[in-house]
């Protein structure tokens, strides 16, 4: 039996803060309180325990796939380096948004398949999933992500369209090398494709609801993308997608979480004070009550400070900033089995010195993922007494 005690720390349980000792053994949180006299021991004296981060939409790794335009390296050295990124910023539960577009190259159904083939070929310690961004033109590939879903290689499936945008970039050159060189293209091929790509418009809401059917035979959550209006929100939510992602209006959030909806944000723009796109305020409008989900959207490191900025800001404290970032995301995933220290969840903690801030210890499933030297040295192995 794998058996670890937390000792000292001060856990951030759901009914708030509490110096307390926790057990775990098997991958599960198994006392609270009582750690018992047996078990490897972490010393998380003048440290804090919290629940480990879920994040709901993550597209980082896409830089590990392709540093450069048109530099690509294989999926598993690209999972790899992204895993440690993710575990040495207390992400836990990462649901890779990985868009299958009709785009080559990085986003290209070639990428997609070594993506899913490469993340089932090992077992992970962080526990990384699928989020499915289906772009909304993507015809061709549209039989792969039915036979995906229905085989639950994918675990969350989101409704993108970012192909009006793409044609209107392409009338700058400038702006429009972003997406050639990413799909290794010339710009004027790129440009014949997408104006081919576009002439499809009419197959695209059939397309979008045999998608929706599939997700929901399934079983597995759905979002929509960057929903412009309370109209466009409402038509995906009778699709069964109760996450709406990055909404681009506050009314659109508000709205939605009005109606129930899980409303979801970057971290990027708590931490940066701004949206990138000049968007809402998400610091803003968690404290309002309407974003309920904090995502790294772009940057992992930005989850844990988002949490921590605005618990300092003085609207809600840390046991309200956390869930953002844990059981929030968890539960909008389907995911009930973790995002919160309680007996028999599954043992995904952060140890944080809150000071620097500074992750000092990871566990995913009671496995450390993570160590910094100074929590090596807080991990003792077992003996009978502390």
């Amino acid at each position: 039996m794998d058996r670890m005690r937390i000792i000292g720390g001060r856990v951030l349980l759901p009914e708030g803060l509490e110096t307390v000792d926790l057990l775990l053994e098997d991958g599960r949180i198994a006392g609270i309180g009582d750690a018992g006299l047996r078990g490897s021991v972490f010393d998380a004296r003048g440290l804090l325990v919290l629940p480990g981060i879920v994040d709901i939409h993550g597209d980082a790794f896409e830089r590990q796939f392709q540093p450069r335009p048109g530099v690509d390296f294989p999926a598993d050295i690209a999972l790899a380096d992204t895993e440690a990124q993710l575990l040495s910023n207390g992400i836990t539960t990462a649901f890779h948004g990985v868009t299958l577009s009709w785009e080559p190259g990085l986003r290209s159904l070639d990428s997609w398949r070594a993506l899913l083939t490469a993340m089932e070929a090992r077992r992970w310690t962080c526990d990384m999933r699928v989020h499915l961004r289906w772009e909304a033109y993507n015809l061709d590939a549209l039989e792969t992500a039915l036979a995906d879903i229905e085989a639950h290689r994918v675990h969350l499936v989101a409704f993108n369209d970012h192909t009006p945008s793409i044609l209107h970039k392409l009338e700058d050159p400038v702006a429009g090398a972003k997406y050639s060189d990413r799909a290794g293209m010339k710009l004027e091929d790129f440009r014949a494709l997408a104006d081919g790509i576009a002439s499809r418009a009419a197959e695209v809401p059939a397309s979008q609801a045999r998608i929706a059917a599939a997700a929901r035979a399934a079983g597995i959550p759905m979002a929509s993308h960057d929903d412009a209006t309370v109209p466009t929100r409402t038509a995906f939510r009778e699709y069964g997608a109760r996450i709406c992602e990055f909404p681009m209006a506050e009314e659109v959030g508000k709205a939605a979480r009005a109606a129930g909806d899980w409303v979801v944000m970057g971290s990027p723009n708590v931490v940066r004070g701004r949206s990138h796109l000049g968007w809402a305020s998400a610091a803003r409008l968690a404290e309002a009550g309407i974003c309920s989900v904090l995502s790294s959207d772009y940057f992992y490191p930005t989850m844990l400070r988002a949490a921590l900025i605005l618990s300092a800001r003085g609207v809600l404290d840390l046991g309200q900033a956390w869930p953002l970032i844990s059981a929030n995301p968890a539960h909008a995933a389907g995911l009930f089995d973790r995002g919160v220290i309680s007996s028999s969840k599954r043992a995904d903690l952060i140890i944080l010195d809150s000071d620097m801030p500074q992750v000092v210890a990871t566990f995913a499933e009671g496995r450390a993922g993570f160590l910094t030297q100074s929590g090596a040295k807080r991990l003792r192995g077992e003996s009978k007494t502390v």
